[in-house]
């Protein structure tokens, strides 16, 4: 009987000339490191070719590494930026690392293949400075856009004590308030007539509202009431 490959085998037959590191981990999650020059096609590969594809990216994020010791076998990186993805056909998860090296690192964005990539990859540049290359608005997504540094690096302080007083002129303040206003057409949203707007809504994180438990009775057998 001929074995059946792997996820890690499939992509490793595929990209056969291009150098792959396999991971064992605590998760047992197939977890595979992947050139950054290559992150794009091996991306593409397991959501639109590969038999039983993973069509959802999960998640992406990056570590900072500069400080580890004990790498056990795992490329050297300074920086490892990690996509996590679904295949409902297998219930399995992937995982992909992509080393990088130096204190300005970079790669290409992956959006053109994940579109919800958008988003996370902005994190990870707000959060570690790295920098995703052919990103379609590379920007600040959660602190504003005159913050200094990138809270998630190592050098970044941990504390407010480890920080000089923050000050804040009047005139800097208005300028700063100035750069927050949203603009439909800086994220090329399209405009419907001289009186339509846009109306931005913070839906989140819970996907519905809900209510505090406080003061709420338990719900009884047999009640059909929607709880939030």
């Amino acid at each position: 009987m001929e074995k059946t490959l792997g996820i890690e085998g499939e992509i490793e037959a595929r990209f056969g000339e291009v150098q792959l590191t396999a991971q064992t981990t605590r998760d047992g999650m197939p977890t595979l490191w992947v050139p950054a020059a290559r992150i794009v096609d091996v991306l593409r590969y397991v959501k639109h070719e590969i038999a039983r594809p993973y069509p959802t990216l999960y998640d992406l994020t990056a570590i900072d590494e500069r400080e580890r010791s004990h790498r056990d076998g795992q490329p050297h990186s300074d920086f490892t930026v990690v996509y996590h993805l679904l295949s409902y056909e297998r219930n399995t998860d992937l995982r992909l690392k992509v080393a990088l090296l130096g204190e300005s690192p970079s790669l290409p964005s992956v959006t053109s293949v994940y579109p919800s990539a958008n988003w996370y990859e902005r994190e990870v540049w707000d959060l570690f400075g790295i920098e995703f290359t052919g990103h379609p608005h590379m920007r600040r997504i959660l602190l504003p856009p005159w913050w200094t540094g990138h809270p998630l690096r190592k050098e970044y302080p941990a504390r407010a004590t480890e920080r000089g007083v923050f000050t804040l002129p009047e005139q800097v303040s208005a300028q700063y308030d100035e750069q927050q206003i949203f603009d439909p057409d800086e994220f090329h949203w399209e405009r419907h007539g001289e009186d339509f707007d846009y109306m931005v809504l913070n839906w989140g994180p819970s996907e519905r509202p809900r209510r505090h438990s406080r003061g709420v009775p338990a719900r009884r057998a047999g009640d059909r009431r929607r709880q939030y």
